[in-house]
């Protein structure tokens, strides 16, 4: 029997630095479910600009980061490109689904 496993830890190639100067670099995403992805439409931000989309999924689905209790938009707003970059690569990476079907979602 296969086990999936529903999260997949991360280490950001800069790090996120907090109000107090601490550095966040290891953390821990989960599969996003079809909430994720679908609930954030109604957003207006989500409709002002579609590209903000992958903020709010990327809030939603990044469990830790570091001691930080609380993973929000505006943490997700105050990363590093690389950093941004590297977690919209690593969502579509663990959500992706081996079909021979098109893909859709958030930052694709």
């Amino acid at each position: 029997m296969n086990v999936i496993s529903t999260e997949v830890e991360f280490t950001l190639p800069i790090g996120y630095r907090d109000a107090d100067g601490n550095l966040h670099k290891n953390g821990v995403m989960r599969l996003a479910t079809a909430g994720d992805e679908i609930l954030p439409l109604k957003d207006h931000r989500v409709q002002n600009n579609p590209a903000y989309l992958i903020i709010i999924v990327l809030s939603r689905v990044i469990v830790r980061l570091g001691s930080l209790d609380i993973i929000n938009t505006k943490l997700v707003e105050d990363l590093f490109s690389a950093d941004f970059t590297y977690l919209q690569t690593l969502y579509n990476k663990i959500n992706q689904v081996d079909t021979d079907e098109g893909q859709g979602g958030p930052g694709k």
